[in-house]
């Protein structure tokens, strides 16, 4: 029975269509996006980490990132809804002894 060649070729990469998200705005068409001025893109841009990069002197938005920015929490949200979520909690005690116990470490009410 004559050998048979393995047909192991790798298939060449496939150009990668951009997606209707994957379309990239100018600062115009991004602050049209956002309905909000070219300005408070800007500003957006370097007070609140809009996403977005400067080519010379134009800008550059994906409109996928713009979407998820919109969508992602603020940076300070976690810690704000956080700090102090277990204030009133009733077993926040026996929590606090037993990751004292887990790091064998005396307990917080001993130190």
């Amino acid at each position: 029975m004559p050998a048979t060649k393995s047909n192991n070729k790798r298939s060449a990469p496939r150009s990668r269509e951009p997606r209707v998200d994957d379309a990239v705005l100018t600062l115009a068409e991004a602050a049209a996006y956002l309905r909000v001025s070219e300005d408070e893109v800007l500003r957006q841009v370097r007070e609140q980490g809009l996403p977005g990069r400067q080519v010379g002197e134009d800008w550059r938005f994906l409109k996928s990132a713009l979407r998820w920015w919109l969508s992602a929490p603020r940076r300070g949200d976690f810690w704000e809804t956080q700090l102090g979520a277990f204030k009133d909690d009733p077993g926040l005690e026996n929590m606090v002894e037993a990751i004292y116990q887990k790091r064998g470490r005396p307990s917080a009410e001993e130190q």
